[in-house]
């Protein structure tokens, strides 16, 4: 993949509300927003994506394709990067593009974990064996994915799950080996377990800079979609109970 090409990147599964546009190149041209998201993401995102691409001079219709983060995450952020993602795609519909442009869906996780060993990397510290990515999914649960350090990349070991926090470092042991860089934003609520996993621990959010560095790669391995297949990835399917459900689990607790 060549890197001149021209990609948004959008990233709003946490609190926090992610744009980029660049090249993917990690010292490439780079124009980025960062700021409040959660319920403000759905208003905020179009006029801050029209905001970087006068400032950068592109168009929409030069883009090689809209990157998002995917999911796990924030229900509402994940069904907003992916809309506004599809939206765009379409948008630039035209003659030799009758689809619009390319939409590559990226694992939330996988670009936190981007994120975590690029600044560890920038820190002068040594590359980790393995990154394990780690976001606060509410409900005393985490969503947890393990990546290798390669030359080649990040290298997923284990698939995007859900883990109760005192299960995390029994997971770990089964999953990680080597020198392990934990990264996330669980080390605060979760504060007494997290203590007890080894590792070097770094507060980290998936970003649409991360997002960007991953897109040339991931291209290149055909991960790119037809705007109308991009989904979201919520790994955790419900986030509330119905009345009967709530019911049927009061009476087997009995």
């Amino acid at each position: 993949m060549p890197s001149a090409q021209r990609l948004l990147a959008i990233e709003t599964s946490t609190d926090i509300l992610s744009v980029a546009l660049g090249d993917g190149a990690s010292n490439g041209t780079q124009w980025q927003h960062t700021g409040p998201g959660g319920a403000m993401a759905s208003t905020t995102l179009l006029p801050l994506v029209k905001q970087l691409l006068d400032a950068s001079g592109w168009t929409l219709n030069s883009l090689d394709a809209v990157v998002f983060g995917r999911g796990p995450g924030s229900f509402t952020g994940l069904r907003t990067a992916c809309a506004v993602a599809q939206g765009l795609a379409y948008g630039a519909q035209e003659a030799t593009r009758p689809g619009g442009i390319p939409v590559l869906p990226v694992n939330t996780l996988l670009a936190l974990a981007e994120e975590a060993r690029f600044a560890h990397e920038q820190a002068g510290e040594p590359s980790p064996d393995a990154v394990v990515a780690l976001l606060d999914a509410r409900m005393n649960e985490l969503y947890v994915a393990t990546y290798a350090c390669t030359s080649a990349g990040l290298s997923a070991l284990a698939a995007p799950r859900l883990c109760a926090p005192q299960d995390l470092a029994a997971y770990l042991e089964g999953t990680v080996t080597g020198d392990s860089l934990l990264a996330g934003n669980v080390f605060q609520s979760y504060a007494t377990t997290m203590a007890t996993i080894p590792g070097v621990h770094r507060s980290a959010l998936p970003t649409a800079t991360a997002l960007l560095r991953l897109a040339p790669a991931l291209i290149a391995q055909g991960a790119a979609l037809a705007a109308r297949d991009a989904l979201p990835l919520y790994v955790r399917d419900k986030v509330a109970q119905t009345t009967d459900e709530r019911e049927r689990l009061r009476v087997a607790a009995r």
